[in-house]
């Protein structure tokens, strides 16, 4: 076997790969001497067909067979005999098969970039640290009871927070558009569920009213059909309704599960909570800035073909999400997501993985058992029957290798944190708590 390589541009290869007639022909020959025994065709006994008559009949489709299996075979070890690591499949660009001079082919691919992790002395990551205060507590309470206030309806004009009951009809230079139109939609005024400027077109309407809004939807709207385009509304005001709050009894704290009725007890176990969420988002928050800087200190070519592969991941993941979140339906008018959308967000991705990776890689970094452990037991604490769901993890290796994966990501942030420039920053849990939203 004869390889010759050429470099192409960036981290493409073309490798053209010659074969000798010989490796070929005997096996195409092996497999047709194999067969003999086992053909059957009308006016020969079983197992006594010619094998001229066997070659004449099957040759062409063993020749078929055979020639694919050893441009795979032949690519591989070839790369292997190069040293070369293929970032996805190759494209054969021509291929000859001669009886007598044998295959040869030319296959066109991308290899893994090869680099060296720098920089990390210079990254600047900025770690917030905050206390909850019984402020904290007190604020998350109230929005606790926001969350179960029961809605009162009121013979007033609607207010800010108030939710108003409304028939709509929307039309783009005058004409009906697919989801335009809708009646008893709930609106809770300054929720922001809705585009900018209805919500707040709503303030000072009265049951009875017909409020007329000229309004445009955002140019990333997720409708194609009507992002950036001007619209006018017609919302027919059927309720408006305030929120009332419940009290802070014994039956509102056991929602929460505190038997005891004591508002102590309660405060103790949401602080508890919040501070879990404190510090889930601090690790997000520096995780994400460590990513950053790495991304940052470190730039490289990278396949293109891996590239596209993650591109579509994240489009298919989108396009589940969205139909889960529509009964598994996709609206009437929405464009499905597709990979072109997701170029820079793949590119990330795969940069990301490839750099952890390396340093992975480079500083011999585990995951030890008991990390993997102290993860699973921390996502199972938020769940009603904790052994139930540690066990759910460690019975499939799938997904205790998704754990793994995890926990070596955090080795990477702590290998990390420990050799770049890291500053302290006391902020608030409202401060961190809104930024990770």
């Amino acid at each position: 076997m004869q390889v010759s390589i050429e470099a192409t541009s960036g981290l493409e290869k073309r490798m053209t790969v010659e074969v000798p007639a010989e490796k070929i022909e005997t096996e195409i020959k092996k497999r047709l001497k194999s067969m003999q025994p086992n053909v059957k065709l009308q006016g020969f006994r079983p197992g006594k067909v010619p094998m001229s008559v066997v070659e004449k009949r099957y040759a062409g489709k063993i020749r078929q067979e055979v020639t694919g299996e050893v441009v795979n075979s032949t690519f591989f070890e070839a790369v292997n005999n190069e040293d070369l690591k293929p970032a996805g499949m190759p494209k054969i660009e021509s291929q000859t098969h001669d009886n007598d001079a044998g295959l040869k082919y030319t296959a066109v691919f991308e290899v893994y970039p090869e680099f060296k992790i720098s920089g990390v002395e210079n990254c600047k990551i900025t770690r917030p640290v905050a206390d909850i205060t019984d402020s904290d507590i007190d604020a998350m309470i109230d929005k606790l009871r926001k969350q179960r206030s029961e809605w009162r309806e009121v013979q007033r004009p609607a207010e800010e927070s108030d939710r108003v009951n409304a028939d709509y009809k929307g039309t783009i230079d005058g004409e009906s558009f697919a989801g335009g139109e809708g009646e008893d939609l709930e609106i809770v005024i300054g929720s922001g569920s809705m585009i900018e400027g209805f919500e707040s077109g709503l303030v000072g309407a009265k049951v009875g009213d017909t409020v007329e809004m000229d309004l445009k939807f955002p140019d990333d709207y997720q409708s194609k059909e009507v992002a950036g385009k001007d619209v006018h509304f017609s919302v027919a005001i059927n309720a408006v309704e305030e929120s009332e709050l419940p009290e802070i009894n014994e039956e509102f704290l056991k929602t929460f599960g505190v038997t005891d009725g004591s508002v102590d007890t309660f405060r103790d176990e949401l602080k508890s909570n919040m501070q879990r969420e404190l510090e889930k988002n601090i690790k997000a928050k520096i995780k994400s800035d460590v990513m950053d800087a790495l991304l940052v200190e470190n730039t490289f070519d990278i396949p293109n073909t891996m590239i596209d592969a993650e591109s579509e991941r994240v489009a298919q993941q989108m396009n589940e999400q969205m139909k889960m979140n529509q009964g598994n339906q996709v609206p009437n008018g929405m464009q499905p997501f597709e990979a072109g959308q997701f170029k820079e967000q793949g590119r990330r991705r795969v940069a990301l993985g490839l750099i952890l990776s390396e340093v992975i890689k480079d500083n011999d970094l585990k995951a030890p058992a008991d990390k993997v452990r102290a993860e699973i037991e921390s996502i199972a604490g938020t769940y009603h029957d904790p052994k139930e769901v540690i066990a759910w993890y460690y019975q499939d290796k799938n997904r205790l290798q998704e754990i793994e994966s995890m926990v070596l990501e955090d080795q990477v942030v702590d290998w990390v944190l420990d050799h770049a420039q890291v500053t302290d920053n006391m902020t608030t849990f409202d401060e961190i708590m809104r930024d990770s939203r």
